[in-house]
């Protein structure tokens, strides 16, 4: 069992942005199945690995992490039918999956990264992580400005223009509690993708990671 990126996956996914269309796509199904087979025992080498570190992935299996290839085009000006990536969401399985923070691989030709946090949480959890920045400012910034988290992760995500409704508008942290999404991301070139040690190198920012999304899930109350 390869845990090794194999070359075809960025092959097939180059071809399928030029060919997107269903008929291309089931001529070459068996070639589909081939690079998420292979993508699968990666990322199940991954959940292995980071479980050691984050006991919150170690009942995660890969082909429930893993996106579907076919896109839902009903609201969606772009017909394409398919994805030109392939991506996997670790984060602990249950009714709060989308609320809690966790880590993200996306492999797409000159576009992959590693990412972690929170992209979609109910309100009442944005306003909890919001409120846990607020009064545990020193625990945050230690994070962010931990040297080998910020040399290779950046915050990211859409801001309010003012403080949010309910915090004190001179909050020494007001300009981290605009933020509407708390995202961390590491982009990642096809060289290291295709390299030997992918699994290595993303176990490693994944452990980066850990603190912050713990950080935002202790204030989510997980």
């Amino acid at each position: 069992m390869s845990t090794a990126v194999s070359p075809e996956v960025l092959n097939f996914l180059s071809t399928l942005e030029i060919n997107n269309n269903r008929e291309w796509f089931n001529e070459n199904k068996q070639r589909y199945l081939q690079i998420k087979e292979n993508f699968e025992n990666v990322v199940n080498t991954i959940i292995s690995e980071v479980a050691d570190f984050d006991s919150s992935v170690e009942r995660l299996e890969a082909k429930k992490c893993i996106f579907r290839i076919y896109k839902d085009t009903r609201f969606s000006q772009d017909k394409t039918p398919y994805k030109t990536n392939i991506g996997a969401s670790l984060v602990e399985k249950g009714p709060k999956t989308l609320n809690h923070a966790g880590y993200y691989i996306h492999i797409e030709p000159g576009k992959s990264f590693l990412a972690g946090g929170v992209y979609m949480t109910e309100p009442k959890n944005l306003k909890a992580i919001r409120a846990a920045i607020s009064s545990h400012s020193d625990a945050f910034l230690k994070i962010l400005n931990e040297k080998s988290f910020k040399d290779i992760l950046e915050l990211q995500g859409t801001k309010l223009v003012k403080v949010p409704q309910g915090f004190d508008k001179e909050d020494p942290m007001g300009d981290y509690l605009k933020f509407k999404q708390f995202t961390v991301f590491h982009p990642l070139s096809d060289d290291e993708i295709q390299d030997k040690n992918f699994v290595k190198n993303t176990v490693q920012v994944l452990k980066e990671i850990y603190p912050f999304n713990r950080f935002l899930n202790e204030a989510i109350g997980k």
